[in-house]
């Protein structure tokens, strides 16, 4: 039985990230993830003035409560998009100029619902060339606080950042949100805040405004209430990466083999660990326990029709492992994922084509019929979950290459190797 060690959790590291740089002490990393989105957030950090020692095993910050230690500093975001929207939000609460830039892919996509907030909280910034894309100058003094309404129907990480820059602002934040994807990431921020010592309290408008807004809300409309005050530096380990194990977990699936992956179980904060339960509804043996999940194929795949909204980044999982199933997979409810590195529904949609495969799709959906792949090279788009996800297929269709391998080192630069083992391991 494999047990695959999966590199620390992308999406942990990089909050756990602005949380050090923000509390007051010194706070230790431990385990985190090493990769090109991360070492980008770490650099910088460095470039804004803040301390990080980084070990092989742990990475210290020290923390500014008072905001970036320069005054004036440039900052390249590479493909990050956590670090081209934390960062921004970071430094609005110091005192400084600061020029943020990044990779001609992460310029494409969004960032205008953020800064249409912020400007909203009164920080002074603009956009260099297309409005709402980088690159961005932000003219920081500090931010009062008080209330703004978000859009977060494209990407959680606009709530995120905001409520990460709450506990910064003189007087705190409320935050209004009247759209929101991917919730388990919005939980993951709200219970890193809380290991940092800050207490987020939400609540769901009900139109009646007894959500406590000032006026009758919006029904359904999310409303979040963050303290100022702080945080306080911690030890904080990171979980392995849940959107990394879903591979892992597919492989066994769609070969028959088993895998366990340590550190991911029932008190894991990351939310894609659900994706084990649409393998577990196409026939496949999950047990999860309290530190570890064990996924066993049972030589079938059955269709299904699954809503992939709240775990979307394990679309292209799905997607990659659908045509060995013995009916339709339908994946419904992803359109925000035509706005991350690449667009991954009409990506995924191409490349099954390319390999023979029957698919059709719609703004927000994907559905793959049953077949049998045939030799293709995939064409990656720079994205690592293409990647990733079609080196799953590769298990069961010999002849598979790809156009850009490399650009796993996004979050995951050993990738290829430790895939390779598992292939030896699990088709033996």
């Amino acid at each position: 039985m494999p047990l695959v060690d999966i590199p620390g959790s992308k999406s942990l590291t990089a909050r756990a990230l602005f949380l050090a740089a923000a509390a007051d002490g010194v706070t230790t990393l431990v385990r985190p993830l090493r990769s090109d989105d991360t070492e980008g957030f770490a650099e910088g950090l460095a470039n804004l003035g803040y301390r990080v020692g980084r070990a092989p095993d742990a990475w210290q910050v020290d923390g500014r409560p008072q905001g970036p230690a320069s005054t004036d500093a440039d900052v390249y975001c590479r493909d990050g998009a956590t670090t081209a929207r934390f960062l921004p939000t970071l430094v609005a609460a110091g005192h400084g100029t600061f020029r943020f830039d990044a990779s001609p892919q992460m310029r494409r996509r969004p960032l205008l619902p953020l800064t249409r907030a912020l400007r909203d909280l009164g920080v002074d910034l603009y956009h260099e060339g297309e409005e709402g894309h980088h690159p961005l100058t932000v003219h920081a003094a500090g931010v009062e606080g008080g209330e703004v309404v978000l859009d977060a129907g494209q990407s959680s990480q606009y709530l995120t950042a905001l409520l990460l820059l709450g506990p910064l602002t003189r007087t705190g934040l409320r935050i209004r949100v009247t759209d929101l994807v991917s919730v388990p990431y919005v939980e993951i921020t709200i219970a890193m805040m809380r290991a940092f010592g800050v207490e987020v309290t939400q609540e769901v408008n009900d139109g009646t405004g007894k959500a406590g807004s000032p006026a009758p809300g919006v029904e359904g409309e999310r409303v979040y209430t963050v303290p100022p005050g702080g945080y306080r530096a911690t030890t904080y380990p990171i979980e392995p990466d849940a959107s990394t194990a879903s591979y892992f977990f597919a492989a066994a699936a769609l070969t028959g083999g088993e895998v366990t992956v340590p550190g991911l179980g029932q008190g894991a904060l990351q939310g894609d660990l659900g994706f084990v339960d649409v393998l577990r509804r196409m026939g496949a043996y999950v047990e999860t326990g309290a530190d570890r999940t064990t996924v066993r194929g049972t030589g079938t795949l059955n269709g299904v029709t699954v809503n992939m909204r709240d775990i979307s980044d394990t679309m292209p999982t799905l997607a990659a492992i659908a045509p060995f199933a013995t009916g339709p997979v339908r994946i419904e409810d992803v359109a925000n994922t035509r706005v991350k590195e690449c667009d991954r529904l009409d990506a995924c949609a191409e490349n099954l084509r390319r390999l023979g495969i029957d698919v059709t799709t719609g703004p927000d959906w994907i559905e793959i019929h049953p077949g049998t792949p045939h030799p293709a090279e995939i064409k990656t788009y720079g994205d690592h979950r293409i990647v990733m996800s079609f080196a799953v297929t590769s298990l069961r269709t010999e002849g598979i290459s790809f156009d850009d391998p490399g650009c796993v080192r996004k979050t995951f630069p050993g990738f290829h190797e430790a895939f390779a083992q598992l292939r030896k391991d699990i088709t033996g």
